[in-house]
């Protein structure tokens, strides 16, 4: 049983919600619309994309940094997220919680930032507005994929309301073991990959039809990847070396050649190394369903090339059941993260993690 101190319910909206940006070549400057960044129904034409160039992007600088979009508008907190403040909200909203000791965990994410509270439990707070949404929609997952996996999932004990003191949703969770797969050393990463494409297929065979479908609340993951198009050709304008923006752009030529026409899935929305949990070599959890949701299944695949190698990726595709289709968009997900955090559009790429996954797309004949 949720326990809860007063959130509303989430408002389930259409496939892709109404995210329709203009597609290039319009983003490239030829004057044509072409608004198919989510797919609806998988009718979209994307003939069109054959039309780009590499002289298109080397041309005149188009910046459409969709992140800085998205902050547009938002009134940015200043929020100081310690251990002082996660007391003090424990105290307000579950006093009877308030006798457990509160810790930060060592390795914190991006979107959130957590806290041991005592042995059993977790305390998540969004580090920003943007993130804030995804409090209600992942404790709504997590309810609905409960006892649906093969692997543990996060399970809410409760979920606090905004307050003067921090002004967006939180929540309580409990604790799940394990070490990350950042932090595992795997010897036998073929029965690894294999044993996670049988769980995205189990995660993809979930129900689907009560849960919302891919749009904004998911940062457009699920939708098509020609959502960050802007992004991908702003990232290939600034590459230095011609061969390699070459080889990039007919990669993501050829993820937009086609788009999800099955009934939509349930996708994870960010499966990272560090959202998947280890006991030993075998896959124990997946966490941090805050971008999840329902739509096409290719941004869960990415991990194929910031994990696997040639070898292991093979195994991985095949115990996923994926179609040349999907693997083409897939391999656009990935290159897009890779791009965009290579050529200064997103977070630094500090450990390389990028620039290798880049290699790994572009050698790649899987």
């Amino acid at each position: 049983m949720l326990r809860s101190t007063g959130l509303g319910a989430t408002k389930t909206t259409d496939f892709c919600e109404s995210k329709h940006r203009d597609f290039t070549p319009a983003a490239l400057g030829s004057g044509q619309s072409f608004a198919a960044s989510c797919i609806n129904g998988g009718n979209a034409d994307f003939s069109d994309i054959r039309k780009i160039g590499l002289d298109d992007i080397i041309g005149e600088e188009r910046v459409g940094n969709f992140a800085n979009q998205l902050v547009a508008g938002i009134r940015i907190l200043d929020l100081k997220i310690d251990s002082s403040l996660v007391q003090n909200l424990i105290a307000n909203q579950f006093p009877d919680l308030c006798s457990l000791p509160v810790m930060p965990i060592k390795k914190q994410g991006h979107d959130n930032r957590t806290f041991r509270l005592g042995d059993e439990l977790t305390v998540r707070l969004p580090s920003h507005p943007l993130y804030a949404d995804a409090v209600q929609k992942e404790a709504i997952a997590l309810e609905a994929l409960n006892g649906q996996l093969s692997v543990e999932i996060p399970k809410i004990f409760g979920l606090g309301k905004p307050s003067k003191e921090y002004q967006l949703p939180w929540s309580i969770r409990h604790w799940l073991a394990g070490e990350t797969l950042e932090d595992t050393q795997v010897c036998d990463k073929s029965s690894l990959a294999r044993s996670f494409g049988e769980v995205l297929v189990e995660l993809q065979s979930v129900p689907a039809d009560i849960f919302l479908s891919a749009g904004k609340h998911s940062f457009y993951r699920g939708c098509h990847p020609s959502v960050y198009s802007d992004e991908v050709i702003e990232s290939l304008r600034r590459m230095g070396d011609p061969t390699k923006k070459k080889q990039c752009l007919e990669i993501w030529q050829r993820g937009m050649m086609s788009a999800w026409s099955n009934a939509p899935v349930w996708f994870h929305g960010d499966l990272a190394v560090g959202n998947v949990l280890m006991k030993g070599e075998t896959i124990s959890a997946l966490i941090d369903f805050g971008t999840c949701g329902v739509g096409d299944p290719a941004c869960d695949l990415t991990i194929a090339w910031t994990y696997f190698d040639a070898m292991t990726r093979q195994h991985f595709r095949e115990a996923a059941k994926v179609d040349d289709n999907t693997w083409s968009r897939a391999k656009a997900w990935a290159l897009w993260k890779a791009l965009v955090s290579i050529n200064g559009l997103s977070g630094p790429d500090t450990e390389g993690v990028q620039a290798r996954a880049l290699g790994e797309i572009i050698n790649d004949d899987c």
